[in-house]
């Protein structure tokens, strides 16, 4: 089904080679990947990239900080367009006003700024910029990870806040020429296997070996003709979670017709490799060896296909079990009921967001379903049809009436399943969706307070065929049904109507901020020698951001730094809030000039001054970073004090981006170090600042700890550009462009 080459491919006419009449170099610049990021690149050197894309959207957890931050920067109108869509905080059932608060600031900035503001349940973010903002040859960035337009010829990359608020004051987006993979498809699917079963494949193949980790996928080969855009838009947005940095996929006749379908035929070009493009990897990938797949809880990469997991149901749930008690003692786990009858049966069902309300995945659903029957039993189906104008379509074709008469329940755009926010399954529930993640918690249980359920990522198509077997988990190639490919036909006048486009008419309007709208706390340079207690080590394979920020109910205080803190690690480290908080306490007594006893003794130990060395706590972690692109995971840190992380690699590169931009010191180890240190030891760098300005990569350190003793190590901070150094000197992005208006 997939084979990783880890070595070089060319590609001349679809065809693969070994070798060819033109150099690796040469044939590098002949990949779709080089040219429209070189075109994008403003900085003259085709190694290090300094992009500036040609439009951006946030949804309704993000923009208010990122416009925050650029109008605090200086900002007077968005340079280029800018969607603000309200996908995510739009179930407005926690905390009163504050989540309604933040659509209103949203469209006072859209009028104030000249932007885009997409009312809630109108779209998710990605679907309405697939709509509306992708073209061929274009580049999109995105505050959310799953910003994957590749298969409409647009690269498209998801990063934290700040790096949308750079692009707001027109700066660059600046990376080093990645890696370029070939995915080089073959085949076609089978009925009843979907874009989601080919994307998990994908994911579990790539994702624990980082074999494309901060690379650029570039999908070609005779299998992408036969894909109908739908699935090709299926798989793409999954690749987020091979850790890829962005993808892009050749265009043909299918891409025009999306083009032309919403309107918009202007936009299509055809984007091919050129003659002996050269790929510095490849990944073969038989659509027709794809079956029906299952991802068990707690990563998309934990898979199986469905066939395997119902022949081992009982081991591998066991397993799942036991990984959750590991990590929840308190919750009373117990998922192998779920076996019994002859099958593994789940409670819920649920198709929806960027991933699986597409249209041609719940119109196949519909055929599935059709004249069938979901049952009166405790499995029940939600349906989430990603934009207005696809729900419009599914009902004109009867799609949404079959669908009903099935039992199943229709329910307005939202991102809310994917994240915790929408469809809490029972507890020990199992949940079955078509949607991007199944990290813990994002199916909105609280396991530290006993509850647990559980999430398995499955196809729309295996999730309808489970829904006719009432529950009982079924992959669709085992269903008889015939399912009808239809046109699509696009609306716009629903987004005429609703939706309000402002680029590049700012009004003279002021913002309208509800109470919970709160400014960013003052953050201060980074002082010549830093002293950091460790508030958390964490030392599972992977930490997620999830895990550093939780998602679900917490996303209703994004707007409010100080009360968004109180929740960072609360589900993984409960403990940390309390220990970051302290040494922030001691640290405002040592600014004051009244240095706390225990504070004066750690720097007795070291010879160090009070005056010059800052105070903070720091995170531990073996690789953080893995999944959202939430700025929050990084920001959190620092506001309640955190001036770094350390950690053998960092899992992303957006991750490490919000934590340089909040002014929070990348620090890393070589892998091997032993590093058998707990939380209250504290770790002592000595001019660090120095360190930092001279670009010195290894910086000693000390380990003060608890029990007296103290030990040496080498912490590394690798790979900093000239600005992001700046940016760490100052103390935060946003003093940096501060410290810039000033002068």
């Amino acid at each position: 089904m997939i084979t990783l080459h880890d070595k070089g491919v060319f590609l001349s006419q679809g065809t693969l080679h070994d070798s060819a009449p033109v150099s690796p170099q040469e044939g590098r610049q002949r990949t779709l990947a080089w040219s429209i990021l070189q075109a994008h690149s403003v900085s003259g050197d085709r190694s290090k990239l300094q992009i500036r894309f040609d439009a951006m959207a946030s949804h309704d957890i993000t923009y208010v900080g990122i416009i925050q931050q650029a109008r605090a920067s200086g900002m007077r109108e968005f340079p280029i367009p800018y969607a603000l869509t309200n996908c995510h905080n739009s179930l407005c059932a926690v905390g009163g006003t504050i989540n309604e608060d933040d659509h209103v600031f949203g469209l006072s900035a859209a009028r104030k700024y000249g932007g885009i503001y997409v009312p809630a349940n109108q779209s998710v973010i990605h679907s309405y910029a697939r709509e509306q903002l992708a073209g061929c040859g274009k580049m999109v960035l995105g505050s959310d990870s799953h910003t994957r337009y590749g298969a409409l010829g647009t690269m498209a990359v998801g990063e934290g806040g700040p790096e949308l608020a750079k692009q707001l004051l027109k700066n660059t987006w600046d990376v080093p020429y990645p890696k370029v993979v070939l995915v080089y498809l073959t085949g076609a699917p089978q009925r009843g296997v979907g874009p989601h079963d080919a994307a998990i494949a994908l994911v579990k193949a790539t994702f624990e070996n980082g074999f494309v980790n901060n690379c650029v996928l570039e999908f070609a080969g005779p299998g992408v003709a036969g894909l109908p855009i739908d699935f090709r838009n299926g798989i793409d947005v999954m690749t987020t979670e091979t850790t890829c940095l962005s993808s892009i996929w050749e265009t043909d006749e299918e891409t025009r017709g999306f083009y032309e379908a919403h309107g918009r035929g202007e936009e299509y070009k055809e984007l091919r490799p050129g003659d002996f493009a050269y790929y510095d990897k490849y990944i073969e990938l038989d659509l027709s060896k794809v079956e029906p797949m299952i991802a068990l809880p707690f990563h998309p990469s934990n898979a199986w296909t469905i066939r395997e997991f119902l022949e081992n149901a009982s081991d591998i749930l066991a397993t799942v079990e036991a990984d959750a008690r590991k990590r929840w003692p308190k919750a009373k786990v117990n998922l192998l009921q779920k076996v019994r009858d002859g099958g593994v049966w789940a409670d819920q069902g649920v198709i929806a967001g960027c991933a699986g309300g597409l249209f041609d995945n719940i119109t196949e659903a519909a055929d599935i379903l059709r004249g069938q029957s979901c049952g009166d039993g405790y499995f029940v189906l939600d349906v989430y049809p990603t934009s207005v104008p696809v729900s419009l379509e599914l009902t004109k074709i009867g799609a949404t009436a079959e669908l009903l008469q099935s039992g199943a329940v229709i329910k307005p755009s939202f991102c809310g399943p994917c994240f915790g926010a929408g469809d809490v399954p029972a507890h020990n529930g199992l949940s079955l969706r078509h949607t991007t993640r199944n990290f813990p918690n994002r199916e909105g249980s609280k396991p530290g307070e006993g509850q647990f359920a559980a999430v398995c990522l499955m196809d729309a198509r295996s999730i309808a065929a489970t829904a006719r077997n009432g529950g009982k988990i079924t992959p669709a190639t085992d269903i008889d049904y015939q399912p009808v490919r239809r046109p699509y036909h696009f609306d716009k006048g629903v987004y005429e109507k609703r939706v309000y486009n402002g680029f590049g008419h700012p009004r003279p309007e002021e913002l309208i901020l509800g109470p919970n709208i709160t400014d960013w706390p003052k953050m201060r340079p980074l002082a010549e020698n830093l002293l950091v207690e460790l508030a958390a080590v964490l030392r599972d394979p992977v930490t997620t951001t999830d895990e550093l920020i939780p998602s679900g109910e917490t996303s209703s205080y994004r707007s409010n730094p100080l009360r968004l803190a109180e929740f960072t690690l609360s589900r993984r480290e409960p403990e940390y809030v309390a220990r970051a908080k302290a040494a922030a306490e001691m640290e405002e007594k040592r600014v004051a000039g009244e240095t706390p006893e225990r504070l004066q003794a750690l720097l007795d130990r070291v010879g160090a001054k009070a005056e010059n060395t800052q105070f903070g706590s720091c995170v531990f972690a073996n690789r953080p970073g893995d999944g959202s692109a939430r700025e929050q995971a990084a920001s959190c840190q620092k506001v309640l004090g955190g001036f770094a992380n350390i950690c053998y690699a960092f899992a992303t590169k957006r991750y490490r981006s919000n934590c340089i931009n909040w002014g929070i010191l990348p620090f890393t180890l070589d892998e091997g170090t032993d590093f058998p240190y707990e939380a209250g030891d504290c770790v002592f760098v000595p001019g660090v600042r120095e360190a930092i300005q001279e670009d010195r990569e290894d910086i000693p350190a000390k380990i003060l700890k608890a029990d007296g003793s103290a030990e040496d190590i080498l912490l590394h901070v690798r790979g900093l550009t000239a600005e992001e150094k700046e940016i760490i000197l100052d103390g935060c992005l946003m003093n940096y462009y501060a410290k810039r208006m000033d002068n």
